[in-house]
């Protein structure tokens, strides 16, 4: 084979490779248990919306149980409705009381679990969202932890709980974080909001347009080198004696 052809296919390879390896690592960092709001602040109230989309290619999500540490808690919780599933609340003692609206609270949801019913639950390929809706938010931090399980029909679990260090790579599963960053409100936000059952492929956030921008520029210097590598062989075939 001719060297400059030689070199070309190299390098053709070896972007190959590159764009797998990025399409790779970003379908598993878009493949996490996550929540965010849009409201939630420092001393205020908000709903929480927790995405959990199913890994597995055999087994169906059946639950997800959710932990509100001590330093989380929140002196009102409530869920909103998912159909086909059962939601159980278990409360824990606070060791130290919370005030909410001139009141004393000594206890809080410190559980919240969603049960997928009977031939329900998560498919592989899709993904659900759960919404709580609480505060008020403890307004000395910003940002919350609320590790999960996720469990399969199969029997195995997800166990999303590794803390996110700064200055450290992320953990294999990381615990979900909720950034306290919305606009604080006074009431209680118990605002419904629909229900999602959809294809894991999502085009909806940030994370999707940025894969999918650096696939479409991979694939053009991907044709780009392609274009190359045969012209480099015409040249050769032209120039040859």
């Amino acid at each position: 084979m001719p060297r400059a052809r030689s070199r070309a296919v190299v390098v053709l390879a070896t972007a190959t490779a590159a764009l797998a390896a990025s399409v790779a690592v970003a379908s598993t960092a878009s493949a996490h248990v996550t929540v965010s709001s849009t409201d939630a602040a420092p001393g205020g109230y908000g709903k929480l919306t927790f995405r959990v989309p199913n890994e597995s290619d055999t087994a169906s999500t059946v639950a997800l149980r959710i932990q509100v540490p001590e330093e989380s808690a929140l002196a009102s919780l409530r869920a909103q409705p998912v159909p086909g599933w059962t939601v159980v609340m278990t409360t824990s003692e606070l060791p130290e009381p919370l005030e909410a609206h001139g009141q004393e609270i000594t206890s809080y949801v410190s559980v919240v679990e969603f049960r997928a019913d009977a031939g329900a639950g998560i498919a592989p390929g899709e993904f659900q969202e759960f919404a709580l809706s609480g505060g008020a938010f403890p307004d000395d931090v910003d940002e919350l932890s609320f590790p999960a399980v996720q469990t399969y029909s199969d029997g195995t679990e997800a166990a999303w709980i590794e803390p996110t260090v700064d200055g450290q790579p992320e953990p294999e599963r990381p615990a979900p974080v909720l950034a306290l960053s919305g606009a604080a409100s006074s009431g209680d936000a118990a605002d419904s909001a629909g229900t999602s059952t959809s294809a894991e492929v999502e085009d909806d956030g940030a994370s999707g347009v940025a894969v999918t921008a650096l696939v479409l520029a991979v694939l053009g210097l991907l044709a780009g080198l392609g274009g190359l590598a045969l012209g480099l062989a015409a040249r050769r075939r032209t120039v040859a004696p």
